[in-house]
């Protein structure tokens, strides 16, 4: 497995920083096939748009992590390159969708 992440990881990577500049995303920061991005805070609701962010995933088919004022994303080792393309699609989709 540690091998396969270590192939992986520079796909990851390249996938999750492509997210730059993208409504509401302030930081993005990873290692290896783990990955947070600081999402702008909703001014007077904080942690709030990770929430509506995480829960638009959802309905996507994606379970991704919050809290605070992050989305962390680990996809399995056994990834494929299509699935993180597909995860990395969705939360761009979800981050243009969410107010």
């Amino acid at each position: 497995m540690i091998g396969r992440v270590k192939a992986l990881a520079p796909y990851f990577e390249q996938a999750v920083h492509s997210l730059k500049g993208a409504k509401h995303v302030a930081d993005i920061r990873n290692f290896g096939l783990a990955a947070g991005f600081t999402i702008a805070a909703l001014p007077g609701e904080p942690a709030r748009r990770p929430y509506d962010i995480a829960m638009s995933c959802w309905k996507k088919g994606f379970y991704v992590r919050y809290g605070g004022d992050t989305i962390q994303l680990a996809p399995p080792f056994i990834s494929e390159r299509a699935e993180i393309d597909r995860l990395i699609n969705a939360l761009g989709d979800a981050l243009a969708e969410t107010a």
